[in-house]
């Protein structure tokens, strides 16, 4: 049946749809009209949620209205993003983040806050990603590299760069592999890969099946680029999970004859070897070739590395014992009771509610002020990964005489009641390895005088240590008990900083007298001030005829201390007059521990108070004493132990400044930032990966350099292998109390002393608490360390040249770069 449908005439439809289109332009246009006068309103009245919804409805209906609305919508997300995080609504804040990223997916201020609220809920991978999106997008945004710079340092320890450079290291691990699959193994497992060096060596030496396992999302990914960039991605297949989650054949698909692995740390145990090991030998891994039998090594399983034999030396160090322990019983004339006994984390308490690691690490040959060794090296315990399968041709060693990527793992010593030793004396220890950490405790001192049964105190250990496998081996190690410390009632746990703090005695005498004149001045002042209300009362008195003997008590000076972590000075500042001193201490130990020095020192416990429990929020820790009073002194932390300035530290001044009564102070009241010029080898070395050499000829410096950043932290100038190519110069003036001094940008002028390469910047700071009391975070007492900027590029200069450093200071950060 033919269509009797009449025909539109041509054209027709045409028209019919451009009159619907103006009908609807119009209506579009209406109601992107009433969406921004209600996002308008809505904001007014800070309804920050239904202002985004409004904003939302106007870009999806009109685009291109983006560029006019752009910064009232960063506004909106920024402040309604702040109400979801507080209300912890997490998905919803991500989801308005991931709209505003569809509507702005080039906009570096959206990326940037984006990372910065998954980098405080934990998601550091993936706040990094963000953050060098948003420097990719705007090179010079200052607050999106310094965030990538601190997120780079937690996903790619700098150690990584470290070990990479370390030619001598990559080349017997590529030895001993070459000779395992050389002899029959061909089946190789990578357990925490990292960059992927140790599968690339087994795959180059021929191995047939590569199998890679790496946890760290950013490690994975930059394992998977780098295997791809050497053409390997056929040849090696790599896992984004735990060893211990591997399963066969989910993941692999049989056993492998052969682990390569580098969970390894100073302490050996400490990256957790034992665990994934035990786990390999029972589920991954082939058997192992018992003793005197032949074959194809294929068909047997093996571990490089082979096996670890621990050394150990006492040691006598006055830059780690004052980290550790509290030398001194008098602070800037506070007592410390002997009831406090005060320890830093690296202690070898197995009781303890969490477990951490009893030891630190230092480089031992750039301890400042070197060590004096006490014994000869001996050796505490002998580790077999492979029973009798020893690989005896390559061998590595981290002693503090080799020059290697390895720190040394150092065990502070607590509990000795006598330190002294002398010559002839023996030094006795428990030796274990419980929770998977080597522990060395309960150590003890006989001199010559005295016999001791060595044998008959390790008896108990020996028979727990039986030849075979490494699974008994392991476990066996894993479950060594030993004996507990004794309980001290009191007990203070306090970073190894704040230990070094206590024990900084020009910081404490400094701000005793800085304090002392403050108070002074401002008691003067009040005394001043009574005596003229009172001379008014008396005259008034007289004239009414009335007798006025009753004294008004007068109000205290109130001194707050926001300093990061322990803190006296708010003890000290109590001892100093009719005071009211504040501590913003947040651990309950650590307020149990000033109230007990308070108590010792006769000050009255009540007179402290502890500002956290007066604020609900801790970020408004700086507000007003009470309701009509303000602060006499406030103290703030500039200068993180890092050696980098505080964060926001400018913008708590400015709030600081609003708070003080007149003739108040903030300490310290300005800072001057020093720096020099040094060729230094070691900070290139350890920034960045240098070329390929010296990963044998693998590509991986352009893809781990990625993460480098252009400052090193934690350094000690005093010990620092570099050359002063010039004398330091004042680069900077951060001054708290005078911010109209402050300059955001500075050129300075740097005369070249000795002929070189300039590779690094150095810097440190005076602290000035006044004009005449000044505090250096480069001195030998300082409980700072250094910081040093690592040029990009060395710069060649003569004797005589003249460099131009331009320096320049937003919010709290700084950067220096070398004027061209």
């Amino acid at each position: 049946m033919p269509n009797l449908r009449p025909r539109p005439r041509r054209g027709a439809g045409r028209v019919a749809r451009a009159a619907g289109r103006g009908a609807g332009a119009a209506g579009r246009d209406e109601l992107v009209s009433r969406s921004l006068q209600s996002a308008e309103h809505c904001l007014g009245a800070q309804d920050f949620g239904t202002a985004y919804a409004h904003y939302l409805l106007v870009l999806s209906l009109a685009p291109e209205l983006k560029d006019d609305v752009k910064e009232t919508f960063q506004y909106t997300l920024f402040r309604w993003a702040e109400e979801l995080d507080a209300l912890s609504r997490t998905q919803d804040l991500l989801g308005c983040y991931e709209q505003a990223l569809e509507l702005f997916p080039h906009d570096e201020v959206i990326c940037n806050s984006m990372g910065e609220h998954l980098f405080r809920m934990g998601f550091r991978d993936e706040a990094a990603g963000y953050f060098r999106k948003a420097v990719k997008l705007n090179p010079d945004f200052s607050d999106a590299k310094e965030n990538f710079y601190r997120v780079a340092n937690w996903l790619v320890e700098r150690w990584h760069f470290i070990m990479l450079n370390d030619t001598r290291r990559n080349t017997i691990y590529n030895a001993a592999i070459q000779k395992a699959v050389c002899l029959g193994s061909k089946s190789i497992l990578d357990i925490g890969a990292g960059t992927g060096i140790l599968s690339m060596f087994a795959k180059k030496a021929g191995a047939h099946l590569v199998y890679a396992c790496e946890l760290s999302k950013t490690m994975y990914e930059l394992a998977c680029d780098i295997v791809a960039a050497n053409e390997m991605e056929a040849g090696i297949k790599l896992l984004h999970m735990k060893s211990l989650d591997i399963e066969i054949p989910k993941h692999i698909p049989e056993r492998v004859s052969l682990v390569v692995t580098e969970t390894v740390d100073a302490g050996l145990f400490g990256e957790g070897i034992l665990e994934s090991l035990i786990h390999a030998w029972e589920h991954l891994l082939l058997q192992p070739k018992t003793k005197g039998e032949n074959g194809n090594c294929e068909k047997y399983g093996k571990v490089i590395p082979a096996s670890a034999v621990i050394f150990g030396m006492a040691v006598e160090c006055a830059e780690i014992r004052r980290h550790h322990r509290v030398g001194i019983k008098d602070i800037a004339g506070i007592c410390l009771p002997t009831s406090v006994k005060f320890q830093s984390p690296a202690y070898s308490s197995i009781d303890a509610e969490e477990t951490i690691e009893p030891y630190t690490t230092e480089k031992m040959s750039r301890v400042p002020g070197g060590y004096l060794a006490l014994t000869e090296c001996f050796e505490i315990m002998t580790v077999d990964f492979n029973n009798l399968q020893l690989d005896d041709e390559h061998s590595l060693s981290t002693s503090p005489s080799e020059e290697t990527c390895w720190e040394q793992a150092v065990y502070p010593v607590h509990d000795l009641a006598d330190y002294w030793i002398k010559p002839g004396d023996q030094v006795m220890m428990e030796v274990s390895c419980q929770d998977y950490y080597l522990r060395i405790q309960s150590i003890s001192v006989f001199n010559s005088e005295h016999e001791m049964d060595v044998g008959k105190s390790f008896t108990k250990n020996k028979d727990l240590l039986p030849l075979g496998n490494e699974a008994e081996l392991c476990s066996a190690l894993a479950n060594l008990q030993t004996s507990k410390p004794d309980a001290v009632e009191q007990t203070c746990v306090l970073e190894s900083t704040e230990v070094a703090l206590l024990n900084n005695i020009p910081y404490h005498e400094g701000f005793k007298m800085a304090m002392k004149k403050v108070l002074s001045s401002l008691t003067l002042e009040k005394l001043g001030q009574a005596m003229d209300t009172q001379c008014q009362n008396n005259e008034m008195s007289c004239e009414s005829g009335q007798n006025n003997s009753e004294q008004s008590v007068p109000e205290p000076l109130y001194v707050l201390d926001v300093s990061e972590g322990f803190s006296i000075l708010p003890i000290i500042a109590g001892t100093l007059g009719q005071v009211k001193p504040y501590s913003s201490v947040e651990k309950d130990q650590h307020r149990m521990t000033l109230d007990l020095i308070s108590e010792a020192n006769h000050f009255p416990k009540e007179t402290l108070e502890f500002w956290l429990r007066h604020v609900e929020d801790e970020s408004a820790v700086l507000q007003r004493p009470k309701s009509d009073k303000l602060w006499s002194i406030i103290i703030l932390d500039v200068i993180e132990p890092s050696g980098l300035i505080q964060q926001e530290i400018m913008e708590k001044a400015a709030i600081s400044r609003c708070l003080l009564q007149s003739g108040g102070k903030i300490f310290p009241q300005y800072v001057l930032m020093f720096g020099l010029l040094v060729e230094s080898q070691t900070l290139v070395e350890e920034s960045a990966v240098q070329g390929t050499e010296r990963t044998l000829g693998f590509n991986i410096a352009p893809f781990i350099n990625q993460f480098q950043v252009p400052i090193r932290v934690f350094l000690d100038l005093s010990s620092l292998p570099c050359i002063p190519l010039s004398k330091p110069v004042e680069l900077l003036r951060l001054d708290l109390m005078t911010p109209y001094l402050n300059t955001s940008n500075r050129e300075v002028k740097v005369c070249i002393c000795k002929s070189g390469q300039v590779t690094a910047i150095p810097f440190w700071y005076h602290m000035y608490l006044d004009d005449e009391i000044r505090l250096d975070t480069s001195s030998e007492a300082s409980h700072w360390k250094q910081a040093a900027v690592v040029l990009e590029t060395p710069i060649q200069v003569e004797m005589g040249d003249e460099l131009v450093l331009n320096v320049q200071h937003h919010k709290s950060n700084i950067s220096i770069t070398v004027k061209q």
